[in-house]
């Protein structure tokens, strides 16, 4: 199958700009500030409780829950979508709904006023359903719209735009937070200290609709034959599942490459999306820091686009395997020092390391996968398991970390076991890596 015009993978490509601000400036880096900003008044220093819906919880732990509940509900719908989708052919149409849940869903989180906890925990979780839920379709379409030889490099685009538009928004998002006189131009209260964050969520959803447009206007659609209601499109969406689970057992190496995935995944995405909150905490607990944490997020996402391309070219000369190899043995030198370090400084130096793999492992993860799937139509109910693989590893990850903290009141302790997944994941991967090599042996025979 020839690589798909540059029209096509350029607009493909877009989506990851459009709605990796979500990822950066949500998930990442200003709502969690915000968040434990507004939830540690009334708290001594240290534990931060709040109240949700009658029940107290650590701030940082019960964000961690809701994520976790939202991932197992993304695990638990994304296979049945993904096989309706590729039965009735219509996945640009889930792509465009969730794609307008999430963005309306951020646009929403800029009525998140101190005090509406309630409010803005489910506001925030539907958004991160909207945004998760449309990547299980954004992801299927790597494989239609790129040759195996060029998968790599197109998975590496995507992420390199996703950084460099998410690190723009966030930049215009930075600008107005530590200059809220310009806020006034928009008709907002300078004086009001949530104002700046609050428009800077209304900006993400904004971003994210407008410029996934590009991606839906230039994606392959389908036929109106194709798109023909047929009965039964559940029970189907079941079966196709069914037929997928059937082909993974006769695939060890997708398997054992799903297995090495799904452990180091706890480690990886828990990272992502507890960072923020760990540096607000442990690095730079003084509200005036702010500016800092900010300025390190930013770094790590500048930092995360050579890091994507960086291991695309690496994987040329030593292949897929030995990259990701090597990027979760650095990842467990990550977790050894983040559980020692104190200094803003070394947490600096960290933050840049953490941005370096952060991008390579996401990128060469969604290739390797690609190349490694049989030749099928059925490529979104393929996805759709690497995507429920990997949410399911993010909600043990989560769950486990809020866990950790809720019961040891330290959030250092939940790194330890973050070590232990990244651990395993590498013995996973030496494990897949034998196969590989097993079954490329065969063929050369």
């Amino acid at each position: 199958m020839p690589t798909a015009s540059k029209k096509v993978i350029n607009g493909w490509a877009m989506y990851d700009w459009a709605n990796s601000a979500y990822n950066l400036v949500i998930t990442t880096t200003i709502f969690p500030a915000y968040y434990i900003a507004i939830t540690e008044k009334g708290n001594e220093h240290g534990a931060h409780y709040v109240n949700f819906f009658g029940r107290n919880f650590i701030n940082t732990a019960l964000m961690d829950y809701t994520l976790s509940v939202v991932f197992l509900l993304v695990a638990l719908c994304s296979p049945i979508l993904g096989s309706i989708a590729d039965y009735r052919r219509n996945k640009k149409v889930w792509l465009r709904l969730f794609c307008t849940i999430g963005s309306a869903a951020s646009i929403g989180l800029f009525f998140f006023y101190p005090g509406k906890v309630e409010y803005g925990m489910i506001i925030f979780a539907i958004a991160t359903l909207g945004f998760w839920a449309s990547l299980v379709f954004y992801n299927s379409y790597l494989p239609e719209i790129a040759a195996p030889e060029d998968q790599d490099r197109v998975s590496a685009k995507g992420f390199s735009l996703g950084y460099l538009g998410s690190v723009l928004l966030q930049l215009i998002c930075f600008v107005l937070i530590l200059n809220p006189s310009l806020l006034a131009y928009f008709g907002l209260n300078p004086e009001d200290g949530t104002a700046g964050p609050r428009f800077a969520f209304l900006l993400v959803g904004l971003w994210w609709f407008g410029f996934a447009q590009i991606t839906l206007n230039v994606l392959p659609g389908t036929s109106k034959s194709e798109r023909k209601a047929k009965k039964n499109v559940l029970t189907n969406g079941f079966h196709e599942l069914k037929l997928v689970w059937k082909q993974l057992t006769h695939l060890p190496l997708l398997k054992r490459f799903l297995l090495a995935f799904f452990l180091y995944s706890m480690g990886v995405q828990t990272v992502m999306l507890v960072a923020a909150g760990f540096a607000k905490k442990e690095i730079f607990p003084d509200p005036n820091d702010q500016g800092k944490l900010m300025g390190t997020m930013i770094i790590i996402q500048l930092v995360a686009i050579i890091g994507a391309i960086a291991m695309s070219r690496l994987s040329r000369r030593i292949g897929n395997l030995w990259v990701l190899v090597l990027a979760v043995c650095i990842w467990i030198g990550i977790c050894v020092a983040g559980y020692f370090i104190t200094g803003q400084m070394e947490f600096y130096v960290l933050a840049g390391v953490v941005g370096l793999v952060m991008g390579g492992i996401q990128s060469m993860s969604r290739s390797t996968y690609s190349k490694f799937l049989p030749e099928t139509q059925d490529t979104t109910s393929f996805f759709s398991f690497y995507d429920v693989t990997e949410k399911i590893a993010m909600v043990i990850g989560l769950f486990t970390f809020g866990f950790l903290e809720d019961l040891t009141g330290s959030m250092r302790n939940s790194i330890v076991a973050l070590g232990i997944f990244f651990v395993l994941g590498l013995l996973a991967l030496f494990y897949t890596k034998k196969v590989y090599d097993r079954s490329h042996a065969t063929v050369h025979h």
